[in-house]
């Protein structure tokens, strides 16, 4: 079982990548705050952990090549970010047949990733998700 900042990790990056993913291919800005909730600064200005943790992994998924943006804005955004090409074929394609693990049926209006990812993070556990996402990372 993966621990807790891990599966957090896992559902940050599959909600930054399906937020960029229903807007590509147009360039948009993707908020730390969208992602992983409001939070409220220290009386130094410094974000909570797991603030902090989402931003980084925005920049991570620009560094492994699925994602690029233009800048940052401070550390609470990526500012003119799109999909990359591996990004958006990782997303675009279908690979999961349904495997069993899914309370309910797995729903025939799935046609990609994408769809998969979104459904699970709606009715899957956090479990679910990142074993999904960790699959799409293996083949990408």
């Amino acid at each position: 079982m993966a621990t807790l900042h891990i599966e957090d990790f896992y559902k940050d990056c599959t909600r930054i990548l399906l937020q960029l993913f229903a807007s590509f291919p147009r360039k948009s800005s993707v908020f730390v705050e969208d992602i992983s909730g409001a939070d409220t600064p220290d009386e130094y200005g410094v974000h909570s952990k797991r603030f902090q943790a989402c931003f980084g992994a925005m920049v991570w998924l620009a560094e492994e090549g699925y994602l690029r943006f233009e800048s940052t804005i401070r550390q609470e955004a990526v500012d003119q970010a799109t999909l990359t090409q591996k990004g958006f074929l990782m997303l675009s394609c279908a690979t999961f047949p349904f495997d069993g693990r899914l309370e309910s049926p797995h729903p025939t209006s799935l046609n990609s990733n994408a769809d998969y990812l979104h459904h699970l993070l709606h009715t899957g556990t956090s479990s679910q998700v990142a074993d999904a996402l960790q699959r799409l990372f293996l083949g990408a």
